[in-house]
């Protein structure tokens, strides 16, 4: 195995001497504007959009169409919550995906306005030499979900698949057991009564860049940047690698794998929160209000693959963001898309042929209210006793009232 990475960042030099090899692999470059951001650009010094890599929208989601969408499904989800407390149901939920794909942000959203008596976080450190091997899974039992409980894993024991395995820090063989451990693992909880939802959040290589870019520029969010990730810049083909592996190995009728496109942040945090409530048929459920779930944004891995390992897509990354725009996805990929979007206007037509978009979008990415048709399916596994988690058996009621009724109202208890 190689030795672990110190904990010390490079200096910035070096880290931007970094950035600018990567950016001239893609074709791009790095540059400073006037504001003081550094941001990619192309050959020619444009700038570049590169969220656009591989994107089946032309336009992000703006806020204007994001805050009220993300507030209705705040209120499911604190009704979702009031249901898991009352029927005694255990959910674990799994977050994870390629470094700065918008795991903690989308985290963050979901628990905005929960309960924190019956939801929390689990944010587990690299395991100690002795949970290793065998003991690996068994780390995470103490984590699962008590009965009426909400768990959220930032990351999981999926990261023997992906980092440790790309970075060496674990053995071969165990590598492989856990391939072979890992489903099993995940039907026993099911088993027990824990369902078990499993979201991988798929962010394209240059929009990845451009993130850690930011990120290194921004005070605030330095301390997301660690030696471990400019240390896995390098290695995106090896980790594509190991990521269709896992999905080839893991992704099971118990606990399958759904897929996430988050170049856009904001539409991915409110598939990410349609994904989890269109599992559940819970007490007051507004199914309007939830929507049904974009499978151009959200699906089965076979349904949204990223490019090819060997393929950086670098000719699509220096277009983004200038004339042309990525091709849409064809309706081919989607089931029943065509009966299903052209009752609703879902269709639209490309001058290159006819493609999936959303309803007519203004330049500013403005969203109409309509998402293409498609319900991920699913059924709530409970375990018929109710554990108490507070006193104030009334909070969750006063939670939805107060974020329904009054939208200038701080609900951290």
């Amino acid at each position: 195995m190689t030795a672990v990475i110190a904990d010390q960042l490079p200096d910035a030099d070096t880290i931007c001497a970094q950035f600018a090899r990567l950016a001239a692999e893609l074709g791009l470059g790095v540059q400073r504007r006037r504001n003081g951001r550094a941001v990619l650009v192309a050959a020619d010094g444009a700038r570049i959009h590169s969220w656009r890599e591989d994107y089946p929208y032309p336009a992000r989601l703006d806020r204007k169409a994001y805050e009220p969408a993300k507030r209705q499904l705040q209120i499911e989800l604190l009704k979702l919550q009031r249901w898991v407390k009352s029927s005694g149901s255990r959910i674990l939920i799994l977050f994870e995906g390629r470094d700065a794909a918008g795991k903690g942000g989308t985290i963050r959203r979901f628990t905005e306005n929960l309960n924190p008596r019956g939801a929390r976080v689990v944010a587990l450190d690299k395991p100690a030499a002795h949970e290793q091997g065998d003991n690996y899974l068994r780390r995470y039992l103490p984590h699962m979900p008590a009965a009426g409980e909400i768990v959220m894993l930032d990351r999981s024991w999926y990261n023997r698949a992906g980092v440790e395995q790309v970075m060496e820090f674990c053995r071969p063989d165990e590598y492989e057991t856990f391939l072979h451990e890992a489903p099993d693992f995940e039907r026993k909880l099911t088993a027990d009564g824990v369902t078990v939802i499993k979201l991988w959040f798929s962010v394209t290589r240059a929009e990845q860049l451009q993130r850690f870019v930011s990120r290194h520029d921004d005070p605030v969010k330095r301390w997301k940047l660690s030696p471990i990730d400019l240390a896995s810049l390098d290695k995106w083909d090896e980790y594509t690698r190991a990521k269709e592996a896992m999905f080839r190995d893991t992704d099971v009728a118990e606990a399958p794998w759904t897929v996430i496109k988050s170049n856009d942040k904001k539409r991915a945090r409110l598939e990410a929160m349609r994904c989890v409530l269109s599992l559940f048929d819970y007490d007051g459920k507004d199914a309007k209000a939830v929507g049904q779930v974009d499978p151009l944004i959200a699906g089965a891995p076979g349904t949204l693959p990223e490019p090819a390992a060997a393929s950086p897509a670098a000719g699509t990354a220096r277009s983004a963001g200038r004339e042309r725009l990525p091709t849409a996805v064809p309706l081919s990929r989607i089931p029943d898309a065509v009966p299903r979007l052209a009752g609703s206007g879902e269709v639209a037509r490309s001058e290159g042929g006819r493609g999936v978009g959303s309803k007519a979008r203004s330049d500013t990415g403005s969203a109409a209210t309509a998402q293409p048709a498609h319900l991920v399916q699913g059924d709530p596994r409970g375990d018929p006793g109710i554990e108490r988690l507070g006193s104030a058996d009334g909070d969750l009621d006063h939670r939805v009232a107060l974020l329904r009724d009054e939208p200038g109202q701080s609900l951290a208890f």
